[in-house]
């Protein structure tokens, strides 16, 4: 015999509610005209029952999908898996899904997906790619509630989540100058990309306020956020400036690409060149030596992105918001005085 599917009503009825108040504290957009504490027992009833929402009726209803897309440019990198499980969570907790897409960084594939998505009537887009001229994406996502996360747009009107670049920067470079350091490289992210302009520009903002003139010939920029890209840009500037006491990388992917670099010349880090990163990402804590970073809140990007987009989603209309969520220097053993 085929077992009984649990109802709204059979959820009211074990809650001790009308089933218009269980179908509104089991609806996240209208909870909150439900007391917490019925809610709260509403929920735990639908639970021990093991009822699931008709989210396809209620999206007739509603005209909403309660499905916001995510795009992502690499998710391979390790910064963004705990990015995507904030908003996989938050989105969760608001009766949402996440529909992922991965783009490699190509134009092309991620114009699909947006097209994709909105096939699909996704309700909002949270979106990583990291280019700084925004133009494309937003001529796609037009009219649809729309949030970046990793990344803002130079214009004020998109709603943003970022970490303080800057404020890591800075203090990566005071770390540095601090030991004793004056001969101070930055192999910078790739300069189309928001996040590796923002950080090569706060390196030349703490050199300055330091009084370090910025060599044009101790920067490097790399074509990509990754070890490969560190390694070649690695190579090519100590070919150049063997003298060079530490290092600034754009992330710690390039960090560690410059890292198999001094071992092919033979150089020790920290004792002969400093070297730090940005990310702490998983496993930098384990390299030998252990890379000083920057710690960056991924999974809170995630979860703040996610709410703006919820925010945006219940009010188009109101003011964009540009959260800064704060950084931690991460001090490790890369780091020593230079050789005098």
């Amino acid at each position: 015999m085929m077992e009984k599917v649990p109802t709204i009503k059979d959820v009211a009825s074990l809650a001790q509610v009308h089933a218009a108040t269980a179908s509104r504290a089991l609806n996240p957009q209208t909870r909150n005209k439900v007391s917490p504490e019925t809610a709260t027992r509403i929920l735990e009833a639908a639970k021990t029952l093991g009822y699931a929402p008709n989210s396809a009726a209620r999206s007739l209803r509603t005209r909403t999908s309660l499905v916001a897309g995510v795009i992502i440019p690499d998710l391979r990198n390790p910064v963004f898996p705990p990015i995507v499980r904030g908003i996989e969570d938050a989105l969760r907790e608001a009766g949402y899904m996440a529909l992922l897409g991965n783009t490699d960084g190509d134009v092309e594939r991620e114009s699909e997906l947006l097209a994709a998505m909105r096939g699909r009537q996704t309700d909002g887009f949270i979106l990583a790619t990291g280019r700084r001229d925004l133009r494309p994406e937003t001529d796609r996502v037009r009219g649809v509630p729309t949030v970046l996360v990793n990344r803002r747009s130079e214009s004020s009107d998109i709603p943003s989540v970022t970490a303080n670049s800057h404020a890591g920067v800075v203090g990566l470079v005071g770390l540095l100058v601090s030991c004793g350091h004056r001969r101070i490289a930055n192999l910078a992210g790739p300069q189309n990309l928001s996040t590796g302009w923002e950080r090569h520009q706060a390196f030349r903002d703490a050199m300055t306020a330091h009084g370090i003139e910025v060599e044009q010939r101790l920067v490097r920029y790399c074509d990509a956020f990754t070890e490969d890209s560190g390694v070649r840009a690695a190579r090519d500037l100590f070919a150049a400036e063997p003298d060079i006491t530490a290092v600034v990388a754009g992330n710690d992917l390039i960090a560690l690409g410059c890292y198999q670099v001094l071992a092919e010349r033979g150089l020790r880090c920290p004792s002969d060149v400093s070297v730090v990163g940005f990310n702490d990402m998983p496993f930098v804590d384990k390299q030998r030596p252990a890379l000083t970073t920057v710690r960056i809140p991924h999974y809170e990007l995630g979860v703040e992105s996610a709410r703006l987009l919820l925010e945006r989603i219940g009010d188009p209309e109101a003011p964009a918001k540009q959260v800064v969520l704060p950084i931690q220097i991460v001090e490790r053993e890369s780091v020593a005085p230079p050789r005098i």
